[in-house]
């Protein structure tokens, strides 16, 4: 009986498939890796909050208004400043809130409807301007203290951008917001930011909604 030799040929082609295939293992696992989602500076869409969050904001505010005249710069100007005037209700014990936002130099008008979801402690925001009669997608977030934060994907002038609303309840009288968009997964750039002043409703509203 011969004894039994392994065949060269098949020996290295057994080796050289086994390096392929490791070859390709650690190439689908760096591209794995690779596709793993980069996001922005503190992005995430598990900031929570309370129910009690916007009572702060029920009644009527002034604010003065600055936007980035050109979007995707990286927050170098020109920037455009004008007034507003807002008037906020509750609803529903506080878990809805609805305002519009009145800005007479421009001609036009936003309204903001916010929701809040007890079960998962979120508030969904969305915006809808009178210019196009269309809601955004959702915000979400909360409160912790007097800092609020929110996220969510949008689209701008039809590229994809996240989007982050910062909210600052400075003092009983004053409030900021702030919104930023990141373009490229890995920066904000802050496009708009409002600053808020406690006003009389009496003069500033009528019927919960902004006097023109």
């Amino acid at each position: 009986m011969k004894p039994f030799r392994r065949n060269p040929i098949s020996y290295f082609s057994a080796a050289g498939l086994l390096l392929v295939c490791m070859a390709s293992m650690q190439a689908s696992a760096a591209m794995s890796a690779a596709s793993v989602a980069v996001l922005p500076p503190g992005y995430t869409m598990a900031y929570t909050g309370d129910p009690h969050d916007f009572d702060y904001f029920q009644g009527a505010w002034t604010t003065r208004q600055r936007r980035l005249v050109k979007r995707d710069v990286g927050s170098k100007g020109p920037w455009e400043a004008f007034p507003a005037t807002l008037c906020m209700a509750e609803y529903l014990d506080g878990k809805a809130t609805v305002d519009e936002l009145y800005f007479p130099t421009k001609g036009w008008a936003g309204l903001t409807l916010r929701l809040f979801d007890p079960a998962k402690r979120q508030w969904s925001i969305y915006w809808v301007s009178s210019a196009d009669g269309r809601m955004s997608p959702a915000m979400v977030g909360g409160f912790h203290g007097n800092h609020g934060e929110f996220y969510g994907e949008d689209q701008d002038q039809g590229q994809p951008v996240k989007v982050r609303f910062l909210w600052t309840k400075l003092d009983p009288d004053h409030a900021r917001w702030e919104q930023s968009f990141s373009y490229d997964d890995r920066t904000w750039e802050t496009n708009w930011i409002a600053d808020f002043v406690r006003a009389n409703p009496a003069d500033t509203c009528t019927h919960g909604r902004p006097n023109r």
